[in-house]
């Protein structure tokens, strides 16, 4: 009867050990382990929006890259261990792969070809560099006008000759 009740106390013991290291582990940031860092869109334009999303690290974090500053990451809600966050491709951003380094309660994790950034598009503009008519759009314009002209007075003309008869 004494070893029953030593083995059912060492038990109750062993199991609320068991309960209590998952969380005391989580506090001491030991169960935080980065992994699988992903950058959508993974091709953006200067200027652009890009969300990063981390696996492994529960209570959120920092990402950094050389075209954006630090952008905070939360964690979010209903996903087991996933953070993400939004950051802002500098206007000026070199185009090429870029890398993007996560830091997550002290622990560290870089993905070195996240992203790629392409040149940027004149917005605005139609696709055109040039600012007003070209000589070619003058001479468009002014064929056309002058048909017009043509047109409008060989129907006048038609309909002159009509009331005559």
């Amino acid at each position: 009867m004494r070893n029953s009740r030593g083995l059912a106390v060492s038990a109750a013991a062993v199991a609320l050990l068991g309960l209590a290291a998952p969380a005391a582990v989580a506090r001491d940031g030991m169960g935080v382990n980065p992994s699988n860092i992903v950058a959508l869109p993974s091709v953006i334009a200067r200027g652009g929006q890009l969300t990063i999303t981390v696996d492994g690290c529960p209570a959120g974090g920092t990402a950094t890259s050389d075209v954006f500053p630090s952008t905070p990451l939360t964690p979010i809600n209903g996903a087991n261990r996933t953070s993400k966050g939004t950051a802002t491709v500098n206007s000026n951003a070199r185009p090429g792969t870029h890398s993007i380094t996560v830091n997550c309660n002290g622990r560290t994790l870089t993905n070195p070809s996240a992203f790629t950034v392409i040149g940027g598009v004149r917005g605005g503009l139609g696709g055109s560099s040039s600012s007003g008519a070209t000589p070619t759009d003058m001479a468009i314009g002014g064929g056309l006008v002058a048909a017009a002209l043509v047109g409008g007075g060989l129907f006048w003309m038609r309909r002159r000759a009509e009331r005559r008869v």
